[in-house]
């Protein structure tokens, strides 16, 4: 009998590469969208008729704990937050109450309806703020902004419900993962789609977080601070990792990352090049898009996940930056 999983946040980057990856495996998928949500989404649309689509809110416990009574399933994969760490100054009430708040909704649900589900929290790496160097399971949380702050939260209400009611709930801190399925508020993303603007000769470019086009009449592209450095990895990579997770034995946590890093420079130079364009002749550093805090320089060491689960990243960031680049320029044209 094939396994029956809860993708709560389906039709984002991480749920449809799970989803897809479920599928392969020969489960039976139930993916989540908003209630607010028109099922239509990008990124799953392709799955439709695949997998099973059913409306949830993280804000609303009776959505939650009716998706899991009506549906049973062995595994709960909770990948839905309010997921913009830069927005989560504008949004610290919704950050906390859908980011911080809302997966212990599902675990409540989880605890009452499906007890023997093994359950998921995506954790962030931005639970370390202001810790340098390399961090490992073992790193002490010091998150520096609400985005952060509500995700620790989260991370630790998961193993208060692994201690205290003995579910299977694991967190997976999972550091920066890209793909053309990323969000355009994410930085990579910006990279890519306005590199692919501008090659193209884009007219209407989409518009950035501040309501403005993410190219400007100029022909630049506005990004914040060019000095900011991230550990990233391929999402498509990382689910699986997800999936690892639950098929232990005993529920652990693990950190997920490729152990390097790169400045937002270093992405924007990379995607440039790579269609044979200048990045200093395109890129400004817009004040405005700055976070007042920023995390420091970290690393994800994946260590314990190769050891424990045979995971490893394969995608290095120069080719991810390349692979998602040649996505945008087919669809920005």
């Amino acid at each position: 009998m094939s396994k029956k999983a809860l993708i709560i946040g389906a039709s984002s980057q991480d749920g449809s590469y799970l989803a897809e990856l479920l599928l392969e495996k020969g489960y039976e998928v139930v993916g989540t969208v908003r209630h607010t949500t028109n099922f239509f989404q990008e990124n799953i649309k392709h799955l439709y008729g695949k997998i099973k689509i059913a409306a949830a809110d993280l804000i609303d416990q009776e959505s939650l704990s009716y998706v899991v009574r009506d549906n049973k399933p062995d595994e709960v994969y909770n990948l839905a937050a309010q997921s913009v760490p830069g927005d989560s100054w504008t949004q610290p009430f919704y950050t906390a109450e859908v980011t911080g708040l809302g997966p212990v909704r599902v675990l409540e649900a989880v605890r009452q309806f499906a007890p023997s589900a093994k359950f998921y929290q995506a954790t962030s790496r931005e639970i370390y703020g202001n810790q340098t160097g390399t961090a490992n399971e073992k790193t002490l949380i010091d998150a520096n902004n609400p985005y952060g702050i509500a995700k620790a939260y989260a991370h630790m209400m998961t193993r208060c419900y692994r201690e205290s009611y003995g579910i299977f709930a694991c967190g997976g801190i999972l550091f920066n993962h890209e793909s053309p399925r990323r969000s355009l508020h994410f930085v990579t993303r910006k990279i890519s789609a306005g590199v692919a603007c501008i090659k193209n000769k884009v007219k209407n470019p989409p518009l950035n977080e501040l309501g403005e086009p993410l190219v400007d009449g100029q022909g630049k592209l506005h990004l914040g601070n060019l000095d900011a450095t991230r550990d990233w990895g391929y999402a498509k990579e990382y689910v699986e990792a997800i999936w690892l997770m639950l098929q232990n034995d005993k529920p652990k946590d693990y950190v997920i990352g490729t152990n390097t890093s790169y400045s937002v420079r270093d992405a924007a130079r990379i995607a440039f090049e790579h269609v044979g364009l200048n990045w200093e002749d395109h890129v400004v550093s817009n004040e405005k898009l700055h976070r007042p805090t920023e995390i420091k320089d970290l690393k994800g060491d994946y260590s314990l996940a190769k050891k424990e689960l045979g995971w490893e990243p394969k995608t290095s960031f120069e080719d991810l930056m390349k692979l998602m680049i040649d996505a945008d320029l087919k669809r920005f044209k």
